[in-house]
C-alpha cells in the first residue's frame, strides 16, 4: 500500500502539504481533487520520485511497477505503432536481452531469452498497441504514420496509449481527458474500469471521476482528506462534514463567549476569583474548532445581448471542409446541409472523432469558408467563439490588458462597440472579475497556465456581448469550480449556444437538443447522452468486428493460396510444412475457444449468483483475449506461407 504519514512537502517557499497523512490500498482507484495550485501534480512528483518529502514518512512498495503519461511532446519519425509498443518496458527489456543473448552465442541464455520474450507478449504486442491507438480515436490508416506528423493533441494521445501499454501496478494519470473527445473518453473509461492495478487520477471531469474511481482524496489547506466513494459521493460527504463543522464551531463560540462573560464579570471579585481562574484555564485548554473557510467560488455572467435575430443563421446546401493545399482540390467532410439556428436554441454537437464537429463550428465562426452553399446570417449577429486551442485567438507575447485594449480598437473599427467598458481602469476591473488582478493583467499570456488562458478567452467573449456562442471544448483546462461557473453562466445566457464538449456534465446542464455529425451529414440525435454513449460503444464494437473479419478474410485467402500451391507438383522441399502445421493447430484451438465462448455467453444470459457471473465474465474476457491473439497469429502465418511459396 501507499502511505503518507505527517508528510511536509514544499515547492520553494510554498508549503503544499503540511503534516498530511493518507493510506491508499492496492487495487483502489483514487480521484485526486483540489483547487488549481493545491499541489495535486506535485503529489504525483512525490510518488514517482521526482520530489522528496521535507518531513514525515512516505512509502510506495518498491516492487510496484509504475506507469504514467510522459508530459514532453514526442519528436520522432518513429511509426505510431512502434512508438506505443515501446511503452511496454518489460517487452523492451526482453527484446534487449534477446539481442544480447544472440551476440553472446550462449545457447542456454538464448533459450531463456526467447522464453522471456514470449512471456512478455512479443507475439501480440502490435495487436495490443493498435487496439489502444484505435481506441483513442486514430484511424487504421494512421497506425504506421510517423509520430511527428501528428498535431500536438494527437501526439499526447499517443503518449497516453504508451502509458497504458506499460504493464503496471500503479498508474498515475494527470488530466488524461484534456486532449480527448467524447468517443475516446468513453473508451478510456471502459479501459480503466478493467484495469487491475492501483490508479491515481487527477481530473476536473466529474462524470469521468464518477465512472472510474471508488476513492476520493481531497487536497485542502495543505492536508489530504480521504473519502470512500466517487466524486459525487465525496461532494455529498464533504457538504455534510462542512455543515457539522460549522454547527460545532457555532456551539463552541457560544460556550467560549459564556466562559469569557463569567471571567470578565467575576475576575476582580475575591470570592469568585478561583472559579474565574479555572474558566480561564478551561478556555486555554479548549481545542479550537475552526470556522468553515469555504474557498471563494469563481462566478461570472454574460450581459444581455443587444438584439436576438431569429433565425440567427440559415444554412442552405452547405459543404463544410478545408481548402486543398497548393493546387490540390478541397477536402469536404460534411456536405449538403440545410438547417436553421434559432434564437434561444441550446445545441450540443455530437459525433465520433474525425466526423467534422470542429469543422462545422469553425465554418459558422467564419474561421473557415464554406466549400459550397450559402450561410445567411441574421441582422446584428454577434458571434462569441471559443476555439479548441485557445492560442488560436491569443498572442503569447501580449498581456491580458493588451488583449482587451486591442479588442476595444477592433470593435470600434468594426462598429460593434455598444455599451462595453473601454477605459483602461474599466478594462482592469473587468479582468479582475475573471481573477486577473494586480500584476497579472501585465503578465505575458505565453507564461500562463492553460486554465488562465481559458479564463482570458472567456473574459474576452463576455466583453463582446455576443448573441451566438460557439464553444469548442471550452473546459479542457478549467478546474471544477470554473466549469461550474461556466455552466451557470450559460444557463442564464439569453442568446443561442452551440457546444462541442467531452464534458458530459456541461452538456447535460446546458443543452436541450443534440445534433449528430456523422457519415458526412448532420441530423438531430433522438436520445440523451446515455443513449449517445451506448451508440459510441456500439460503433466501436462494430469497428473491432470489421477489423477481425478483415483479418479472417486475409487468413482465408492465405489458406486458399496455400492449398493451390500444395496441389502443384514441386521438386523443392516444402518449407511451408511447419507453418501449415501451426496454422492447423491455431484453427483447431480457435474452434475450441469459440465453442467454449458460445456456451459461456448462453450461460451468462441466464440468472446466476454474483460469484458465478464474475467468474464467467473473467473467463469470457480471457477467451476473447486469446482469440484476438490467435487471429493475429493466423494472419501472420498466412502471410509467411504466401511469402515462402512466392
Amino acid at each position: 500500500m501507499i502511505t503518507l504519514r505527517d508528510v511536509v512537502l514544499r515547492r520553494g517557499a510554498k508549503v503544499l502539504l503540511d503534516s498530511a497523512s493518507v493510506v491508499i490500498n492496492p487495487g483502489e482507484k483514487v480521484g485526486l481533487v483540489g483547487r488549481n495550485g493545491a499541489g495535486k501534480s506535485s503529489l504525483f512528483r512525490l510518488l514517482d520520485g521526482q520530489l522528496h518529502e521535507d518531513k514525515g514518512e512516505f512509502n510506495v512498495p518498491t516492487q510496484w511497477r509504475m506507469a504514467q503519461v510522459a508530459q514532453d511532446m514526442p519528436e520522432t519519425d518513429q511509426p505510431a505503432t512502434a512508438f506505443v509498443i515501446e511503452g511496454d518496458t518489460a517487452l523492451l527489456a526482453a527484446r534487449l536481452e534477446v539481442q544480447a543473448a544472440e551476440d553472446s552465442g550462449d545457447g542456454e541464455r538464448m533459450g531463456n531469452a526467447y522464453m522471456a520474450l514470449h512471456d512478455a507478449g512479443e507475439h501480440d504486442a502490435a495487436a495490443r498497441a493498435q487496439a489502444l491507438i484505435l481506441g483513442l480515436g486514430f484511424r487504421t490508416d494512421e497506425l504506421e504514420r510517423p509520430v511527428n506528423s501528428f498535431s500536438g493533441g494527437w501526439r499526447m494521445r499517443l503518449q497516453l496509449a504508451r502509458a497504458l501499454m506499460c504493464p503496471s501496478d500503479l498508474l498515475l494519470l494527470d488530466e488524461p481527458t484534456n486532449h480527448l473527445d467524447l468517443d475516446a473518453l468513453v473508451w478510456l473509461e471502459a479501459w480503466l474500469q478493467r484495469y487491475e492495478g492501483t490508479l491515481l487520477v487527477i481530473s476536473h471531469d466529474r462524470e469521468f471521476l464518477d465512472a472510474v474511481t471508488d476513492v476520493t482524496v481531497h487536497i485542502e489547506h495543505a492536508r489530504l482528506n480521504r473519502y470512500g466513494g466517487n466524486y459525487s459521493r465525496f461532494e455529498d460527504m464533504r457538504a455534510e462534514q462542512m455543515a457539522l463543522q460549522q454547527a460545532a464551531y457555532s456551539r463552541q463560540q457560544e460556550k467560549m463567549a459564556h466562559l469569557q462573560k463569567f471571567i470578565d464579570r467575576f475576575k476582580a471579585k475575591a470570592s469568585k476569583a478561583k472559579q474565574a481562574q479555572s474558566r480561564v484555564k478551561a478556555l486555554e485548554r479548549m481545542e479550537k474548532i475552526g470556522p468553515v473557510l469555504a474557498e471563494a467560488d469563481f462566478t461570472f455572467g454574460f450581459a444581455e445581448p443587444q438584439n436576438l435575430p431569429n433565425p440567427m443563421l440559415a444554412l442552405q446546401e452547405v459543404d463544410f471542409g478545408y481548402p486543398g493545399a497548393d493546387a490540390a482540390p478541397p477536402v469536404t467532410i460534411v456536405r449538403g446541409i440545410s438547417r436553421s439556428v434559432l434564437a434561444g436554441q441550446r445545441i450540443g454537437i455530437l459525433g465520433a472523432n474525425g466526423q467534422g464537429k470542429s469543422t462545422v463550428v469553425k465554418t459558422v465562426a467564419r474561421t473557415l469558408a464554406p466549400l459550397a452553399g450559402d450561410i445567411t446570417e441574421g441582422k446584428g449577429l454577434n458571434i462569441g467563439y471559443f476555439a479548441q486551442q485557445e492560442l488560436d485567438v491569443l498572442r503569447p507575447a501580449d498581456t491580458p490588458l493588451e488583449h482587451m485594449i486591442r479588442l476595444v480598437k477592433d470593435s470600434t473599427a468594426a462598429g460593434t462597440l455598444v455599451g462595453q467598458p473601454t477605459r483602461e481602469q474599466d478594462l482592469r476591473s473587468f479582468l479582475g472579475g475573471f481573477n486577473f488582478t494586480g500584476d497579472q493583467v501585465k503578465q505575458a499570456v505565453g507564461t500562463m497556465s492553460g486554465g488562465e488562458k481559458a479564463r482570458l478567452v472567456l473574459c474576452m467573449i463576455v466583453w463582446q456581448r455576443p448573441n451566438l456562442l460557439l464553444l469548442d471544448e471550452p473546459t479542457n483546462h478549467l478546474d471544477l469550480a470554473t466549469r461550474e461557473a461556466l455552466s451557470m453562466a450559460l444557463n442564464e445566457f439569453e442568446g443561442t449556444v452551440m457546444l462541442v464538449s467531452h464534458d458530459r456534465a456541461l452538456l447535460r446542464a446546458v443543452c436541450d437538443e443534440f445534433w449528430l455529425v456523422s457519415r458526412g451529414g448532420i441530423a438531430p440525435f433522438d436520445g440523451d447522452l446515455d443513449d449517445y454513449q451506448r451508440y459510441l460503444l456500439d460503433v466501436a464494437k462494430q469497428s473491432r468486428e470489421a477489423q477481425r473479419e478483415a483479418s479472417r478474410e486475409a487468413a482465408r485467402e492465405a489458406q486458399r493460396v496455400q492449398k493451390e500451391a500444395k496441389a502443384k507438383p514441386s521438386r523443392q522441399p516444402d518449407r511451408t510444412k511447419p507453418l501449415r502445421k501451426e496454422l492447423d493447430q491455431v484453427d483447431q484451438r480457435m474452434a475450441t475457444l469459440n465453442t467454449e465462448k458460445s456456451a459461456l455467453e448462453e450461460r451468462l444470459a441466464r440468472p446466476l449468483p454474483p460469484n458465478e457471473i464474475a467468474e464467467a465474465g473473467r473467463r469470457l474476457k480471457a477467451l476473447q483475449d486469446e482469440l484476438d491473439s490467435l487471429e493475429m497469429r493466423w494472419l501472420e502465418l498466412g502471410e509467411q506461407i504466401e511469402a515462402a511459396q512466392g
